[in-house]
C-alpha cells in the first residue's frame, strides 16, 4: 500500500499578520479617574482590586516603605516578567502591557497607589477575546508572590 501526500494550500500560508492582529487597541480610557481605575466589562478576562464582585475580586499590595521606594520595587518586579513594557508612569500610576508568547496577545496591567491607605490598587484585563483562561488573575497573583518575597 502507497502513502498518499495531501497538501492543502492554505497551509501555506503566512501566519505572522494573523498573529500581529491579536495585540488589539490600546483602550482610550485607562488610567485613574477620581481615584479609581476604570472598573472591569462583565466578560471573565479581567480583575481589579477595586472590583466589587467575586469574579473579577483582587486584593490590592500593601507597602510601607515611602512611595518612590515601593514605586521602583513594583517597577523593578513587573520589567523582570517576560514580554513587558511599561508604557506610563506617573507619581502614583502605572501601566504596563503584558504580551503572550505565542499568539501575541496584548493585556493592560495598570497599578494606582493610594498613598493614604499605603495600598497599591492593581488592574489587569485582556485587550481582546471574552475568556482568558485565568491568566490576568494569575499574573497579578505572581506579581503578589514577587511582591510578598520582596520583603515589601
Amino acid at each position: 500500500m502507497k502513502a498518499e501526500v495531501i497538501i492543502f494550500p492554505w497551509l501555506a500560508l503566512d501566519a505572522t499578520p494573523l498573529m500581529s492582529g491579536c495585540n488589539g487597541v490600546q483602550p482610550p480610557n485607562l488610567g485613574v479617574r477620581e481615584g479609581r481605575l476604570r472598573p472591569c466589562p462583565l466578560s471573565p478576562n479581567c480583575v481589579s482590586s477595586q472590583s466589587t464582585d467575586r469574579e473579577h475580586y483582587v486584593e490590592p499590595l500593601s507597602y510601607s516603605s515611602p512611595k518612590p521606594g515601593a514605586m521602583a520595587a513594583l517597577k523593578k518586579i513587573i520589567l523582570q516578567k517576560k514580554r513587558t513594557k511599561i508604557v506610563n508612569e506617573t507619581g502614583t500610576y502605572l501601566h504596563a502591557e503584558f504580551t503572550s508568547a505565542l499568539w501575541r496577545f496584548v493585556d493592560d496591567v495598570e497599578f494606582s497607589f493610594d498613598e493614604s491607605a499605603k495600598l497599591i490598587h492593581m488592574r489587569s484585563a485582556s485587550r481582546v477575546g471574552h475568556s482568558d483562561f485565568g491568566v490576568n488573575r494569575k499574573r497579578v497573583e505572581d506579581i503578589r508572590k514577587s511582591w510578598t518575597s520582596s520583603g515589601r
